[in-house]
């Protein structure tokens, strides 16, 4: 959906002198005040600028951060002690970024599920989610090296069994894991590595999101019916201050509660053991990461079987091999969701089976991320086993299988009329 010819006209004569040289301005008007929106935008379309502000608040404070955080093995517990203790407002930044990460990551688990839910990655828009799919795996990237900086228990386990996961690669697992260790174990370059590169993705990441709403601008924003628009001047609406004003007000209650978890419950978030200075001695009873990273843990866990010849003592695969491709496989294939889905109705609003079956797979994603907290022993395996099949046959299975046999709905032919229909209805 373009917005057509601009409309922007310069106020006074700097301004036009600016716009003739450099039309930034131009820019920011066309992209964010009189850029056309769908008038029917529900709620869920707020998470987008959500996830913007809180990308923001993520490089600023962690930019303060990196001022006085000291990346080496026998200093980094006690820089985040003295970060909180003894830097003006040091301890408000430490909560502020900490959970400003849980938050970002809640904020993009929901734009995901509304993006899948209303189609969002049906064509024209296969660019711009292949794109937002890259941009969630930097952001896991991204925050895994963080998690590791703090230099806690949790951190440093956590970081020894995840790069151990390289080495089950054949041929260049081991080189990826020395490299990213510095050595053969968890230590000091370990450590300024992970700190360089926490330091440098986000900006990779203000690049692929750049990408991203510049692809948003080119095909246009989704709306519930997913109809395309039809009549720029009877379905759609500047996005200033209409949008800007359903934003905000969702960002507001958004950031209440993100408030109360930093003044309130600031470490509930965190694991306790995180809170023990790094102790490449001690082990810790239970090996869990951050809960936005549980529900991959429990696929790569629910492999505790090789994969061979049945019949025979031949091992094609062995389960810590197979745990690693099905937990890179539960990413790879979003990127694979727009060929996945053959379906030629867009939002799940006009698609019965597709809309039971989703809401399956949100429940399913759920359970993978609490048997993820859980041990790695009996039913909860089991569980998880079950639990990682639904989720892989959702895209490989349900979906193609939808596409064929679902009869959906009538979709409104425009915009318009499902916002008649809906008011008639009112």
């Amino acid at each position: 959906m373009s917005g057509g010819h601009s409309q922007y006209v310069p106020v006074n004569g700097f301004m036009k002198w600016m716009d003739d040289r450099l039309p930034l301005p131009r820019l920011v008007y066309d992209s964010f005040i009189a850029y056309p929106v769908p008038r029917n935008l529900n709620n869920w379309y707020t998470f987008g600028a959500i996830l913007s502000i809180f990308m923001v608040l993520q490089i600023i404070t962690g930019i303060v951060l990196a001022m006085h955080f000291v990346a080496s093995t026998d200093i980094a517990f006690n820089s985040i002690e003295s970060i909180m203790r003894d830097v003006n407002y040091g301890w408000l930044l430490r909560r502020l970024h900490a959970n400003g990460g849980s938050f970002f990551f809640l904020a993009v688990y929901i734009h995901i599920f509304r993006g899948m839910y209303y189609g969002s990655y049906k064509a024209p828009r296969e660019i711009l989610w292949i794109l937002g799919v890259f941009i969630f795996i930097i952001m896991m990237a991204t925050a895994f090296m963080g998690y590791v900086l703090p230099w806690g228990q949790m951190s440093y386990w956590a970081a020894t069994v995840i790069t151990g996961l390289f080495s089950a690669i054949p041929i260049v697992g081991e080189p990826i894991q020395q490299l990213l260790l510095g050595g053969f174990a968890v230590g000091e370059p370990t450590l300024n590595r992970f700190f360089s590169l926490h330091y440098l993705l986000p900006f990779m990441l203000v690049g692929l999101v750049i990408l991203h709403v510049w692809a948003l601008h080119v095909v246009g924003q989704t709306n519930p019916t997913g109809v395309e628009v039809k009549d720029m001047k009877k379905e759609t609406v500047p996005f200033t201050p209409y949008a800007t004003m359903k934003d905000a007000f969702a960002l507001s209650l958004f950031f209440v509660l993100f408030a109360y978890f930093v003044f309130y419950l600031p470490d509930y978030l965190g694991h306790p053991d995180n809170y023990i200075q790094a102790d490449p001695l001690k082990t810790p009873a239970h090996i869990v990461p951050e809960w936005y990273f549980l529900p991959f843990y429990a696929i790569l866990r629910a492999f505790d079987f090789n994969i061979g010849i049945p019949f025979t003592d031949i091992v094609l695969i062995d389960s810590k091999l197979a745990g690693v491709i099905a937990m890179f496989g539960s990413l790879i294939v979003l990127l694979f969701l727009p060929w996945l889905d053959f379906g030629k109705t867009r939002s799940g609003d006009y698609r019965p089976l597709f809309r039971q079956f989703f809401w399956i797979f949100v429940i399913v994603c759920i359970g993978l991320g609490y048997l993820g907290s859980r041990p790695a022993e009996g039913g909860y395996i089991t569980a998880a086993q079950i639990l990682t099949a639904a989720y892989f046959g959702h895209f490989l299975i349900i979906l193609p299988w939808l596409s064929r046999f679902e009869k959906p709905k009538q979709v409104p032919p425009s915009i318009a009329d499902a916002i008649l229909a809906k008011n008639k209805a009112a």
